[in-house]
């Protein structure tokens, strides 16, 4: 059963953007998403602090490596069941509702976790953290797509940029830091008063923005997007542990299949739904050639950054012996360029659109990882700072105009929908780049050892084959580059059939 969850006394909503004056950003929309801004950066930092802290996290429980593995894997399958619901929870339910419940789990998760006693509560702290988290991306995208003027999408897009590259980027870093201090108990209890600050501004200023809808919630697409998109994530996560030689709970090819299977009987529901308008996720948003090519570019794009982050750092610190630490002021400049450009670059979508920005970002993610490919024992620190700061202006120049063509060629209604499919397929790129990486390093790896080379040439080695396959699938977004165009009218594309 559904109800229409807009209370009586709700304040008239915002104008959307569709009939408000493209002379400026309301006030009251302003402040909605910089309190959003803040709550998603918050969130997307706890997200990327943990993997250094695991090593410290194995001695504290006495756990092996693929136990505590599960710190960062129940909250990636957590985000991987809850993201594709976010289409259908953000037409039902008001922004201020959805937002004060996605704050409150997450500053509750983070509570727990900060004073778990055992390892079970620490998970289980995680995977509230990460419920929370799931919804923050999807909001932010669907509100700044909903409210903020055509004209200036661009650079309210590259703030959120920002979000999504400076918080990973120093994540590591201030980790590093604070374990270096204290114990990891202050990795939580330092995010804590922003989050129960965000919560509190949340609950103060935000109001319900534009018109909620009766969606009935379909149980069965629930499910089966639970199996597949977590069984999928999980499978292509596990394939470059099980490449390594180690024990995974279940094997990553039967994960795999059994995503492939339930995604393919997803789809075949939610076409069947979208009849009567009722889908959990609506896929007419691929009736969009901008989505569908702005999607297939965002998947590699995202494919080519998770991998290198998985297998920069292990370069470092195997091959050329620096220390977590170091590891991660290495990477610091490369994250802090991406996001600060951010806004530039949405500026310059504004004016030009995204062709002019997305074949040159391409062509220099292919350069990025073709030099990648040269690095070896001898490489010095300051020539990898510079390749990885060519990869983030790169992918800076290919997110925001992505980002921003792909929402902008959808009608209105389906803004929350394409939001949640971004963020869904983001998760599955990243975890497919990690697979593919780690697997061709290993494979690399395992070959030069076996042709008598030493550990540390051998790790090279494995190295330069992975990025050396890095750089050809770049191939595929300099060719996706020059099909991208922005949408002909605001947020009306021809092709898109009526919703």
């Amino acid at each position: 059963m559904s109800v229409d969850q807009r209370p009586a006394d709700t304040p008239p909503s915002a104008e959307p953007a569709e009939t408000a004056s493209s002379e400026g950003v309301p006030a009251q929309i302003k402040l909605v998403l910089g309190v959003l801004l803040v709550a998603a950066f918050v969130m997307i930092l706890n997200e990327t602090i943990m993997g250094v802290a695991l090593p410290e996290l194995m001695e504290q429980f006495s756990l092996t490596a693929a136990t505590v593995q599960w710190l960062t894997t129940g909250f990636m399958l957590t985000m991987a069941v809850v993201i594709p619901m976010t289409g259908l929870i953000l037409q039902r339910f008001t922004t201020r509702t959805v937002f004060i419940a996605a704050m409150t789990l997450f500053t509750v998760g983070t509570i727990l976790a900060a004073s778990a006693p055992v390892f079970g509560v620490l998970v289980a702290a995680r995977v509230i953290q990460a419920s929370g988290t799931a919804v923050m991306l999807p909001l932010l995208m669907t509100t700044v797509m909903t409210f903020v003027p055509a004209d200036r999408r661009g650079r309210t897009i590259g703030f959120i940029t920002i979000v999504i590259a400076v918080a990973p980027a120093i994540g590591p870093t201030f980790s590093g830091f604070i374990l270096s201090q204290l114990t990891w108990h202050w990795m939580f209890l330092s995010v804590l008063p922003i989050a129960v600050l965000g919560l509190v501004l949340g609950a103060l200023k935000i109001q319900n923005l534009g018109e909620t809808r009766p969606v009935k919630f379909d149980l069965l697409s629930a499910l089966l997007s639970a199996v597949a998109f977590g069984g999928l994530i999980y499978g292509l996560s596990s394939i470059g542990e099980a490449a390594a030689g180690a024990h995974t709970p279940v094997p990553p090819y039967a994960a795999i299949s059994a995503g492939a299977v339930s995604l393919a009987l997803f789809v075949l529901r939610q076409l069947r739904l979208q009849r009567t308008d009722s889908a959990l996720l609506d896929l007419r948003v691929f009736r969009s050639r901008s989505f569908t090519v702005g999607v297939v570019m965002l998947l590699v794009s995202m494919a080519a950054l998770f991998g290198s982050l998985i297998l920069l750092p292990m370069y470092l610190q195997n091959v050329l012996e620096l220390t977590t630490f170091q590891t991660g002021l290495v990477v610091l400049p490369g994250g802090l360029a991406m996001g600060l450009t951010g806004p530039t670059v949405g500026r310059l979508y504004d004016k030009l659109g995204p062709r002019p920005l997305v074949i040159p970002g391409s062509f220099g993610v292919f350069g990025a990882l073709a030099l990648l490919t040269l690095l070896d024992q001898a490489s010095p620190v300051w020539f990898v700072v510079v390749i990885h700061v060519l990869m983030s202006l790169s992918l800076s120049l290919l997110m925001t105009p992505l980002m921003t063509s792909s929402l902008g060629s959808l009608k209105m209604e389906l803004y929350s929908h394409g939001s949640a499919v971004l963020t869904t397929l983001q998760q599955v790129a990243g975890a497919a780049g990690t697979a593919v990486f780690i697997t061709l390093m290993t494979t690399g790896t395992k070959a030069s050892l076996e042709s008598g080379a030493e550990a540390v040439t051998a790790t090279a080695d494995g190295i330069h084959t992975a990025f050396l396959w890095g750089a050809g699938m770049a191939v595929i977004a300099v060719a996706a580059a020059f099909m991208v165009r922005k949408p002909a009218v605001d947020g009306q594309e021809p092709a898109l059939a009526a919703h």
